[in-house]
């Protein structure tokens, strides 16, 4: 299964439509998405590694748009669209307990913006929708998101472009073993998230 997603994955990578599917993925992946843009840029890059930063610069600027969908969705329509999707998934009141706990903290916010962007911890939607909820600063929001996923996306593009060969080589040699390892390390974010 996880061979057929991954050469599925690196068809999209080399289709002359790779460039519309990344920015499509990374900005419905800061609002609502729950697959990060990663799984297609990462893939994208390696098979062309000389349109890395063009790649990097696309997925930045959609991602940081799709924060301000996020941010909107969370600000104005946070009944209508957020709230019955937390409660579908029985995420309401963590997502009630977590509001409670940033209310009135710019740097807590802040912080979780950084660290959303940077490794996803909490997911960016998440942090969107709770940033347009809590009234935190826009101007603030669309800095940090800029600084955050752009610095991202752009020193993953850079270490793929010098080193996704002997990476993607590895990965197709060993993809057991890597699978394996990824969801370990799922869990263990998880773990250490939940305590």
């Amino acid at each position: 299964m996880f061979r057929r997603l991954y050469t599925w994955t690196l068809s999209w990578a080399r289709s002359r439509h790779a460039a519309t599917a990344l920015g499509t993925i990374s900005f419905v992946e800061s609002s609502v998405f729950p697959i990060p843009a990663d799984v297609l840029f990462i893939p994208m890059c390696v098979a062309r590694p000389d349109r890395a930063m063009r790649l990097a610069f696309i997925a930045s600027v959609t991602s940081v748009l799709g924060g301000i969908f996020g941010w909107l969705i969370g600000h104005y329509a946070f009944l209508h669209v957020a709230k019955p999707v937390l409660e579908f998934y029985h995420k309401l009141d963590a997502f009630d307990a977590l509001s409670a706990q940033v209310a009135g903290s710019t740097w807590l916010i802040l912080a979780m913006l950084v660290t959303s962007g940077l490794a996803h911890l909490p997911p960016m939607k998440v942090v969107t929708i709770l940033s347009g909820v809590v009234g935190f600063s826009l101007p603030l929001f669309i800095l940090s998101a800029i600084i955050a996923r752009g610095g991202r996306f752009y020193a993953l593009a850079w270490l793929l472009q010098h080193y996704g060969v002997p990476i993607l080589a590895f990965i197709e040699r060993r993809m057991t073993l890597v699978i394996g390892v990824l969801l370990a390390l799922m869990v263990l974010i998880y773990v250490l998230v939940k305590l």
